[in-house]
């Protein structure tokens, strides 16, 4: 069973970067500017032969009760409550502050273990801070420098002699996991409610929340289960318009969160119904279409939209004038701070992925491919008839499908639309993204083609 250990300390004392570290990947965001981390983060990580879940949490900082370093705080606390073990961490350049002094006496106090850990400490002698952190009164502290890997043996050490004092965390056989986790990545520009939504799906205050936009940086994925199914559920962060984005931290953030769609499997759209669909978020729809991603969009605050069937209606003409790549896509109108019709959209969820995931027999495509052709014939070029001969499907996720003409350069991209739009209907692949690649077909009659 893998420990559980949360990262603490002040902001900009090497936390995501340890984080980064320990799990292998950059995951959480490194910035110099302090209290880049909001959201509490968690990675799976292997330490010598420690398997851990590892936690990154948000700087340790003195704030007034309702504030957004309150919120960011109270998450922190969260997360040492539910750890096995938490390591804090210095400064090794800046030596032991006041800060570090404070947070270390809230941690004696608490019942979760505590590893002082001095960071930083790279080519250069600690022994200074490492004296004077014994002042904090959790021990001998280990001196290591998270972005260039040094000191982790003294790291691993420690951790292990704690793992192996707690009988709950002796070595088990591994079972092989069942069905992966559906990837699904909730997307939309700031403010929508995405973390509210999350929040409200989960049944806790996972994630920070609140009127100011932008609160969420890091993409986080909480794991999860809705009636036996399970489901990885990624927020992100809003996503706003590119000549908007100036700042190097936004620009990691939106990377964050494009990163998470490039990796899902359905992407939830979410949008504030009081504004309808806007420009940024049939960009964002039509990336999600680009990368061949599942797509479901969420009309969020529905419960303050005033002319509901008015409001539905128009939006539904916009998204099927504005978005025909993704004819038919499922469209739920949703209350995050109520709860409304969030079962709805789970199923919606379900419900295209398993059509994004559907394969179609090469049977019965060409009795659909005879028909349409049938009721539509392809275009004459050069008063030369184009012969489609065959269609068949060649992968999923997106479904993609061959179709072998004479002259695949002389097909218009109309009488393609015309395919796709017929092939989405007649297999039940409404919403879902597809992909229909022209090869040409081999002619009998001329030696060696193919």
């Amino acid at each position: 069973m893998a420990l559980t250990v949360a990262i603490v300390g002040r902001p900009n004392v090497g936390k995501s970067t340890l984080f980064n570290r320990l799990v292998g990947k950059r995951l959480a965001l490194v910035d110099d500017t302090p209290g880049v981390t909001r959201d509490r983060r968690e990675g799976q990580a292997r330490l010598g032969d420690l398997e851990l879940t590892v936690i990154d949490t948000a700087g340790l900082e003195e704030a007034k009760a309702g504030t957004l370093t309150a919120r960011m705080r109270a998450q922190t606390e969260r997360a040492v409550a539910d750890a096995d073990l938490a390591l804090l961490l210095v400064d090794g350049r800046a030596g032991i502050t006041p800060q570090d002094e404070h947070f270390a006496r809230l941690l004696r106090r608490g019942g979760t273990p505590v590893v002082l850990v001095v960071n930083k400490c790279e080519g250069r002698d600690c022994r200074f801070t490492l004296a004077e952190a014994y002042s904090l009164g959790l021990g001998e502290p280990i001196a290591i420098s998270a972005e260039h890997g040094e000191g982790m043996a003294d790291l691993y050490a420690r951790i292990d002699g704690f793992a192996a004092s707690l009988p709950s965390h002796e070595e088990t056989s591994e079972q092989p996991e069942a069905d992966p986790p559906l990837q699904l990545a909730i997307v939309g520009r700031p403010n929508v409610g995405k973390s509210t939504l999350v929040n409200r799906l989960i049944g806790e205050d996972r994630l920070l929340t609140g009127a100011e936009a932008g609160i969420t940086r890091d993409a986080i994925a909480v794991d999860w289960e809705w009636r036996g199914r399970k489901l990885r559920l990624i927020d992100t962060a809003g996503l706003r318009r590119r000549s908007r984005v100036g700042a190097k931290l936004e620009k990691l953030s939106a990377a964050d969160a494009l990163r998470a769609i490039q990796f899902a499997e359905v992407v939830v759209l979410v949008l504030d119904a009081r504004e309808g669909l806007e420009k940024q978020d049939l960009t964002i729809a039509s990336l999600v279409e680009e990368e061949g991603r599942a797509l479901v969009i969420a009309a969020n605050k529905w419960d303050a939209v005033s002319e509901k069937p008015a409001a539905k209606r128009n939006l539904r003409d916009r998204i099927e004038t504005s978005l025909p790549q993704v004819k038919g896509v499922p469209l739920v109108t949703v209350s995050a701070l109520t709860g409304r019709k969030l079962d709805e959209l789970l199923q919606a969820v379900i419900d295209i992925h398993e059509s994004w995931n559907r394969r179609i027999t090469t049977a019965e495509l060409n009795r659909w491919l005879e028909e349409a052709t049938a009721a539509h014939p392809p275009p004459a070029v050069s008063g030369r008839r184009l012969r489609l001969r065959y269609v068949t499907q060649v992968k999923t996720r997106p479904p993609t499908f061959a179709l072998f003409t004479s002259r695949p350069e002389n097909l218009p991209d109309s009488y393609s639309r015309y395919l796709m739009n017929g092939m989405r209907g007649a297999s039940g692949l409404e919403g879902v993204p597809l992909r229909l690649v022209l090869r040409k077909s081999r002619n009998p009659y001329v030696r060696g083609s193919g």
